[in-house]
């Protein structure tokens, strides 16, 4: 499926809520919250890049969201890449990719020190993520946790999500 990417537009929460929630519905790994934690990010001020892919009719077929972390005794901008959505008819297609590829460009040409995610690592180190890092975030997900730096020196620390993550 060809599909374009482009920022969240006024008008497009309700069709990114619905992905979302279509997306994780059937996810063993899934807390079933995450289109309401789009939305928190979102009225909390946190939603600091929010793409959606669309197919050729123009209607939302993905979605990705990114919001600021803070490391302990660590400098630079750093972002958490979660989540991240595709309509279920869509998915293994390429487009969770096309979104990945596209939010890592963009933050990191505006000068993000790197992204941290949790998640499968066998599917993100194809984007250069890695496990290989000296921070920390809760036991239950640190095997899952993820980074990709673009700039400076490796950090070292606890980490602190939005506070949507709750």
């Amino acid at each position: 499926m060809t599909v374009s990417i482009r920022s969240e537009q006024p008008g497009d929460e309700r069709a990114i809520r619905a992905l979302t929630d279509a997306a994780f519905r059937d996810m063993p790994h899934a807390d079933g919250d995450e289109g309401e934690l789009i939305e928190r990010l979102r009225v909390q001020g946190d939603l600091v890049l929010s793409l959606v892919a669309c197919n050729s009719d123009k209607a939302i077929v993905g979605h990705i969201s990114f919001s600021p972390v803070a490391i302990a005794g660590s400098e630079g901008k750093w972002y958490q890449l979660a989540p991240v959505s595709v309509i279920p008819s869509g998915q293994n297609s390429g487009i969770g990719s096309s979104l990945i590829e596209a939010g890592l460009d963009r933050l990191q040409g505006s000068g993000a020190a790197g992204i941290l995610l949790v998640g499968d690592p066998d599917y993100y180190s194809r984007f250069g993520f890695t496990r290989e890092h000296a921070l920390t975030l809760s036991d239950a997900l640190d095997p899952y946790l993820q980074m990709l730096q673009f700039e400076g020196d490796p950090p070292s620390g606890q980490i602190t999500l939005a506070p949507a993550f709750g």
